[in-house]
């Protein structure tokens, strides 16, 4: 497999300070996903993009009282200055929800962060130099992407398929990396309902991935903000669970709770967590005081357990409507995953379509998708796009992929009208699809 080439600067004549800096500045993009936020929120607009939290039936006007309880008795310290390493009472709640994927935690080697983006950005600063390698599924997260780039690292896809990472794919890219003199640092995963596949990796590709990471002395960094939130059966056990060494682990209330209060952390080994813990200090002093404290009132007075269950519940209605509307109205020789939890799905078109150039299309249509070369470092992704279930509702899900079947429908007819043949672009990486696909002939 080939290296990527480093990034070349793409900052424009017109800035002024386009000489002052830092280096580092060029790998900062925006975000596919917040670029397509201003078009997507529009109301005619039914958006597949964004993947938001549903909280409409979270208990608002309770969780109201509580906090109003919360500022009433607690104010004066939920309004100071805390911890740089988080508070010990949201610590140790912390470690009871990570009790239910299997993770036996200590609350001393937590750090709570303003979100797991932080604590992937704080693990990044900590281990990363620029020309680094980070190791990554083929697709990634795309904020995972930007924080990479930001911080001058190579990022090197693994090849992944509807099982999760392929093993062979991971130790041929170690290998490849370490021959060629370059520093792999970690491995990078989302193993459960992955974004943007929705794959998840099955035990026993968990138990590979941690016996490759024990062979070859590599380091794995798991994010997991969807692991509670499985439509088919129990959690699985974390990565985390069995290996407490070579495993960091990010949480999130994002996606269990609610995303406003921007509260995740980092369960990492001993000396790694005083690395983070000083890099935390270092960013924002401490995290956000408050938003601990609304966590923790939320966590002790509430069923937060039973939420979660609710979640999933609605959220299993939607993912089912999706799959529908897909069978419905998806061109003969498309094909998707069918997550078992999490928020997304990934389509892969026919042959000759690319999801990049068909958006303008797709969102005069009335409908929003991110195209897939947003979730790849290397340009891979045309034939792909990612559709989020979690905030429509079943009937705008049904009615976002007819609208987007029609303009599937219109590109390929468009193709064979003109004789445009299929697109050069090779897929290095194997098409993600979980299981056989569905019959849409």
């Amino acid at each position: 497999m080939s290296l990527p080439e480093p990034l070349q600067r793409r900052d424009t004549v017109f800035d002024p300070w386009i000489d002052t800096y830092a280096e580092r500045t060029h790998g900062l993009t925006v975000s596919a996903v917040r670029a397509l936020f201003s078009v997507a929120n529009r109301p005619e607009v039914v958006s597949l993009a964004g993947g938001m939290p549903n909280i409409a039936d979270l208990p608002r006007a309770a969780i109201g009282e509580a906090i109003a309880g919360l500022i009433r008795d607690h104010g004066a310290q939920a309004m100071q200055y805390g911890s740089g390493q988080g508070e010990p009472f949201m610590r140790e709640h912390i470690a009871e929800v990570m009790a239910d994927e299997a993770i036996a935690a200590h609350p001393d080697d937590v750090v709570v962060t303003c979100g797991s983006q932080q604590a992937l950005d704080l693990v990044t600063r900590t281990f990363c130099d620029p020309g680094d390698v980070i190791l990554a599924e083929a697709p990634s997260y795309v904020g995972a992407i930007g924080t990479f780039r930001a911080y001058q690292v190579q990022i090197v896809h693994v090849a992944m398929d509807e099982f999760g990472i392929v093993p062979q794919a991971l130790r041929e890219a170690l290998a490849t990396c370490r021959a060629a003199g370059r520093r792999v640092k970690f491995l990078y995963t989302i193993p459960n309902f992955q974004n943007p596949t929705g794959v998840t990796q099955t035990l026993q590709r968990r138990r590979e991935l941690i016996a490759i990471a024990h062979e070859t002395d590599l380091l794995i960094v798991e994010d997991n903000p969807y692991g509670l939130l499985t439509i088919e059966g129990e959690p699985l056990p974390a990565l985390r669970s069995m290996d407490d060494e070579r495993v960091i682990y990010l949480g999130s209330f994002s996606k269990t709770f609610a995303p406003g209060f921007r509260v995740g952390w980092s369960l990492a080994p001993h000396a790694v967590r005083e690395k983070l813990t000083l890099a935390q200090e270092s960013a924002t002093l401490a995290p956000p005081v408050f938003s601990q404290f609304a966590i923790a009132t939320y966590l002790q007075k509430f069923d937060w357990r039973a939420q979660i269950v609710a979640y999933r519940d609605m959220y299993r209605g939607r993912r089912d409507a999706m799959l529908r509307g897909l069978v419905d109205n998806m061109p003969a020789g498309c094909t998707w995953t069918r997550p078992t939890g999490g928020f997304f799905v990934w389509l892969t078109m026919p042959d000759g379509l690319d999801s990049q150039a068909m958006l303008p299309r797709a969102v005069s249509a009335r409908v929003a998708y991110v195209p897939g070369t947003a979730f790849y470092a290397d340009g891979l992704g045309s034939r792909n796009l990612r559709l989020s279930y979690c905030f429509p509702s079943e009937d705008r899900i049904l009615e976002g992929t007819r609208r987007l079947g029609e303009v599937l429908h219109d590109e390929l007819d468009m193709l064979h009208t003109f004789g445009i043949g299929p697109g050069t672009a090779e897929h290095l990486y194997r098409d993600i699809t979980a299981g056989p696909a569905p019959d849409i002939t």
